[in-house]
């Protein structure tokens, strides 16, 4: 029974119950776009709550391991390295899930689910470490935490993994001189060969979002830096057997990650919180970019707190899958040709998968989430473009850390799907193609956390001066390197040396919309209780 509550004035905190805003958020399905980013704040309730904000999913045959699968999800954005005294932590109020869709049907088949506490050696500091940390077991490390990972089945509940222990915040080199070693102690085996890992990373997804700034005006040629440069995120990740996540022969997957919390928090005056209430979903995230730009801000924590069993219940969702908005307003600023409707090669792409490639067997219910063919095996030369320059290996079949969604979704919208070519006037994309920092080789793949010691993280520079980054490379499939040359892909050699005079004419229009997203504020119902004085 939960302890009686103080007759003190507090708040209460209601948060959008799935039930209630799921037939609304129906209609705003999923129309594919480009040019945020990710999900990184991408709507009103879930701005204000970034503890429970998923940014990024991924999934894909691990590259050193091809008989086993990696699913990686991220949440708690724009992270300062620097961020103290207290740093950053998963919340032991939410539950943090990986879904996954074996037999096409939306429903989630298979949830692995993370659950986290927290503990301070003493509360007689405000220090989140006391001294140098050269182990997770260290007394020094005054703040940690442990996670339980869960697998739900068929209706049953199995424990892969108890009193797990989480990476922790890189304070800096003085507080932790070598974080590798303390990434290494993160990394926990599972049972039948698995691997698991919890902790801080740098954010592995890359794009140069300042472009939308300069559609008002100004040399667009100014683009190629990475925004997210210097930040991190809090990371998931879990490498399992591909035979424990298929189904009866069939090779594909759909996989997307969920947030979920109690329906109600009470805030009392003597600053202590209370939960309770059934868990809800409050944010989910399957292929990038889609509730950043197309859903409008008053339904975006509806499509949060969707189910994509749902996705396609309402016919003019499906609509704007078929003639979508954002070509045409290409179209009607920069004379860049919209393809013709219905967008059939959209449909495939984001709501059922693509025949021949990773589209499930049998009937398939439309729905927004990555799609992964695991009987593709992975690639020793892996192209940042992904299926549109012939690597099946990559983006939209599933994910890789080093696929650059952003450029391979603005030549879907024109319809390279469709064709086959390359768009030429879309070939510089956003001018970034890889992240800022060397992704690994082996798992979990992410690339260490940027260090809370430099002074400014996101200068020119500043993520390859740090040290003890994982070791990278194009032959590593997941991992690739920060100063790979960008790669010509399909296109022939005249239209890659005009790629690389010619600004984006498109990212601009895309990021511009981003735009009224900045605008939103946390759409949180706050009451208040009466109550006496404090007992």
């Amino acid at each position: 029974m939960a302890p009686a509550r103080s007759p003190v004035r507090r708040r209460v905190i209601a948060l959008v119950a799935a039930a209630a805003t799921s037939f609304t958020a129906s209609a705003l399905l999923l129309a594919p776009v480009a040019g945020t980013a990710s999900s990184h704040r991408e709507a009103p309730a879930i701005a204000a709550d970034p503890l429970a904000d998923s940014t990024d999913t991924y999934a894909f045959v691990s590259p050193d391991k091809p008989d086993t699968v990696t699913l990686i999800a991220d949440w708690l954005p724009f992270q300062e390295p620097g961020g103290g005294p207290n740093f950053y932590y998963f919340d032991p109020e939410a539950r943090y899930y990986i879904n996954i869709d074996n037999n096409g049907d939306a429903v989630p088949d298979i949830r692995y689910r993370w659950k986290f506490s927290s503990d301070y050696k003493t509360t007689e500091t405000f220090l989140y470490n006391t001294g140098p940390v050269n182990s997770l077991d260290d007394d020094t490390l005054n703040f940690t935490q442990t996670y339980k990972l869960d697998e739900i089945r068929g209706g049953e509940t199995t424990t892969l993994v108890n009193n797990a222990k989480v990476g922790p915040s890189y304070v800096g080199d003085a507080s932790m001189p070598n974080y590798a070693a303390l990434r290494d102690e993160a990394l926990t085996g599972l049972d039948g060969g698995g691997l698991s890992f919890a902790g801080q990373a740098d954010d592995p997804f890359f794009l140069d979002i300042r472009i939308f700034d300069l559609l008002y005006g100004g040399d667009l040629s100014e683009t190629g830096d990475d925004t997210l440069d210097g930040f991190n995120v809090q990371s998931v990740a879990l490498q399992v057997p591909i035979g424990d996540v298929t189904r009866d022969n069939d090779p594909v997957i759909g996989v997307w990650n969920t947030t979920e919390r109690r329906s109600t928090k009470i805030m009392n005056a003597d600053g202590s919180q209370e939960t309770e209430g059934d868990f809800v979903q409050v944010s989910r995230l399957g292929n990038p970019l889609v509730n950043e730009v197309v859903i409008p801000i008053a339904l975006k924590d509806a499509f949060n707190a969707l189910a994509p069993e749902n996705d396609a219940s309402v016919e003019a969702a499906v609509d704007r899958v078929n003639d979508p908005e954002v070509p045409k307003l290409i179209a009607s600023i920069y004379d860049i040709p919209a393809p013709e409707t219905p967008r059939d090669d959209l449909f495939a792409v984001f709501l059922t998968g693509v025949e021949g490639l990773n589209k499930p067997q049998g009937e398939v219910q439309p729905a927004e989430m990555l799609r992964l063919n695991t009987s593709i095996e992975p690639t020793s030369e892996p192209n940042r473009l992904g299926v549109l320059a012939k690597d099946n290996a990559g983006f939209p079949n599933g994910r890789r850390l080093t696929d650059d969604v952003v450029d391979i979704e603005l030549q879907a919208l024109e319809g390279a799907v469709r064709t086959g070519e390359l768009v030429e006037a879309l070939a510089a994309g956003d001018g970034v193609d890889v992240n800022d920092k060397e992704f690994g080789d082996s798992f979990p793949y992410l690339a260490l956390p940027h260090s809370g010691s430099l002074a400014d993280p996101h200068a020119p520079g500043a993520s390859s001066a740090e040290a003890g980054s994982p070791s990278g490379g194009v032959d590593a499939g997941a991992g690739g390197t920060a100063t790979a040359p960008r790669n010509t892909l399909a296109t022939s050699a005249a239209a890659t040396a005009a790629s690389q005079q010619q600004p984006s004419f498109v990212l601009p229009v895309l990021l511009a919309l981003l735009g009224v997203l900045l605008a939103g504020a946390g759409v949180i119902t706050m009451r208040r209780g009466r109550g006496g004085a404090p007992s």
